[in-house]
């Protein structure tokens, strides 16, 4: 390797850094979030530099470089606009045995700046040599999506620990092995999810018997989804994806983001299709009590966001009343997601300034919404659920005051490669959902906003979400006028 890695202490040790522009102040924040008391030779600063040295956070030296500079640092960055005197500075550092980096010249210099992740205490370095700095910052990003900042306290809570834990372990490989099973038990999902005290207090057990106690009870995660594309689940959706015994899921869970549970858990369908359920509700509050209780964790997976119309709720109320633990990630809602990449805005200040979720069902198998509500002027309403009642959605708004003209479309399929937009109006839309065998899963979106789809579609099914400028021209786009106009949008 050409770099051997290091992590180098700096608390309250003296750098130096010469030249005074933007990138200059890159490398003081660097030094400084390290601890380290910084000078900075330079005859001008950057503004940002001049608050820090008004501050006294940094010492300025405003003059050009002398060679006297580098007696008494430990550590010398370089970064002016002058080749002759980066040179002369590397070269008089590394004859004195200071580490030195020259700003973007790999070869002058005996020390380079990683790409990190700092969850400190936690910290990751990536360097590619000099050879590629951005190959290494794509690389940290990925990286970053494994590693939350609540990482950083796992590593604090556990340093706490170190001491007691040599006393009552001497043993290294003893101790590592205690660490080990400590680790992929409960305890980095406890504070993961914001449980720091469980956490702490399994490891103070622990310690006292001198090996890992397990908790023998289970935990159930209600995981929203999103709409489909696997790209919108969240990072902690992700990992307790990968953690989870047992796999509850619905009708609505694209094959996609299963593809991305765990290989060994097992799979359990609960369907959740309008009247034909695998389960029925209660029968899956059930479940999920009697798998927790049997020590599994329970992945319950809902698509969308599971308190937005997913009975998020109605589970979580049997989770508590049996004691059970439990965490709730949100998921983006079909309505965010399929709008979004519709290119249907569903809040626009000229024609939309209110947005109403609505569902297409009740629990009692009617549609007996709040009509006068649902009907106002310059709102959004998106129904879930409701294809199979739509003809009675479009008549009851246009009986209780909203235009036959008012722009509406079916998004099926949403965010999915498989998706379909179709736009007409309360008159129209019946009939399209007849003519182009519209199936679910598909969202209603009524309003004004509806007509900025033409415009601002952008999401092309089978070219990788390739977006077009949306913002070419000025101005807005008008409402649809009285005659319908249908788009579909199909797999390439």
């Amino acid at each position: 390797m050409d770099y051997y890695p290091l992590f180098v202490k700096l608390t309250d040790r003296p750098c130096l850094v010469v030249g005074g522009g933007n990138v200059a102040m890159r490398k003081v924040t660097l030094l400084r979030k390290a601890g380290a008391r910084v000078t900075v030779v330079a005859p001008e600063l950057c503004p940002e530099l001049e608050q820090l040295r008004d501050a006294g956070e940094i010492e300025h030296l405003e003059r050009r470089f002398d060679d006297g500079d580098i007696a008494r640092r430990v550590l010398v960055v370089a970064s002016t606009d002058d080749e002759a005197v980066n040179r002369h500075i590397s070269e008089l550092a590394t004859a004195s045995f200071v580490p030195v980096n020259v700003v973007d010249r790999p070869e002058l210099c005996t020390f380079i700046t990683p790409s990190m992740i700092d969850r400190s205490p936690l910290q990751v370095a990536i360097s590619t040599g000099g050879a590629s700095p951005v190959l290494a910052r794509l690389l940290r990003s990925r990286i970053e999506s494994f590693l939350p900042a609540s990482y950083g306290r796992l590593a604090a809570m556990l340093d706490s620990f170190r001491d007691r834990a040599k006393a009552r372990l001497p043993n290294p490989e003893i101790r590592r092995r205690f660490w080990e099973r400590l680790l992929e038990g409960p305890v980095t999902e406890l504070v993961l999810s914001g449980r720091d005290d469980a956490a702490h207090k399994i490891v103070d057990e622990a310690l006292e018997e001198g090996l890992d106690r397990r908790d023998g009870g289970g935990e159930v995660f209600l995981v929203g989804a999103g709409p489909g594309d696997p790209d919108l689940l969240t990072f902690r959706a992700l990992r307790l994806m990968q953690l989870a015994d047992v796999v509850v899921y619905d009708n609505l869970v694209s094959p996609g983001i299963l593809e991305l549970v765990r290989r060994d858990a097992e799979m359990i369908y609960a369907g959740k299709r309008r009247n034909d359920h695998a389960l029925p509700q209660e029968d899956i509050n059930r479940l999920l009590v009697k798998l927790a209780k049997e020590g599994n964790r329970v992945l319950r997976l809902k698509g969308g966001d599971p308190f937005i119309f997913g009975r998020g709720g109605e589970e979580i109320d049997s989770l508590m009343q049996e004691g059970i633990p439990f965490q709730v990630v949100p998921g983006v809602t079909a309505a965010a997601g399929c709008a979004s990449f519709a290119g249907i805005p569903l809040t626009h200040r000229d024609y939309a300034q209110s947005l109403i979720f609505a569902t297409g069902h009740l629990k009692n198998g009617t549609i007996d919404l709040n009509w006068n509500m649902l009907a106002q002027p310059a709102q959004t309403v998106v129904f879930y659920m409701g294809l199979l009642g739509l003809p009675i959605i479009c008549r009851e708004l246009k009986a209780h005051g909203r235009a036959a003209s008012t722009p509406a479309a079916l998004v099926e399929q949403g965010t999915t490669q498989n998706q379909r937009v179709l736009v007409g109006t309360l008159d129209t839309l019946p009939e399209l959902v007849k003519e182009h065998d519209v199936k679910p899963p598909t969202l209603i979106i009524v309003g004004e906003v509806v007509a900025l789809h033409e415009r601002l579609k952008w999401f092309r099914p089978g070219s990788d979400h390739t977006a077009h400028s949306l913002f070419s021209s000025h101005g807005h786009a008008a409402p649809a006028a009285a005659a319908a106009s249908v788009e579909e949008q199909q797999p390439a």
